[in-house]
């Protein structure tokens, strides 16, 4: 039984004739997200790398959102998430985001412990 795929992207905004024109249009994609990492990475502009947002810098922020994107495009068209079942799509995209939550609880939770230890113990900064 065949299966066609849906040849567009962006939510139905390009669409393509055929499954290489579909690839060549993703990789194109991914290679302007990713030259515009690269590019962010070596100037590094003073106005990113001065501001921050929640204690992080705003190059760092851009960096996340990219690499977010490009996982996001990567999974939903080279590995054919879009053509799955919905249920399969939640299970492959909130285990991972629990999974972060989880980790993200157990490191703060540690480090704050640590912290506290650091702080009012008898243990000294020096190492």
């Amino acid at each position: 039984m065949a299966h066609e795929h849906k040849l567009e992207i962006f939510r139905g905004l390009v669409k393509f004739k055929s499954n290489i024109q579909k690839i060549w249009g993703v990789l194109i994609f991914l290679t302007i997200v990713t030259a515009v990492e690269v590019v962010l990475g070596i100037t590094k502009p003073e106005f990113l790398t001065n501001n921050t947002f929640l204690a992080m810098k705003l190059l760092n922020w851009i960096f996340i959102i990219l690499t977010l994107v490009k996982a996001y495009y990567i999974t939903w068209d080279f590995m054919h998430m879009r053509d799955e079942r919905s249920s399969l799509r939640r299970v492959v995209v909130w285990t991972p985001i629990f999974l972060v939550f989880v980790l993200l609880f157990f490191l703060l939770f540690e480090a704050d412990y640590i912290y506290g230890i650091f702080k009012d113990g008898f243990v000294a900064w020096n190492f």
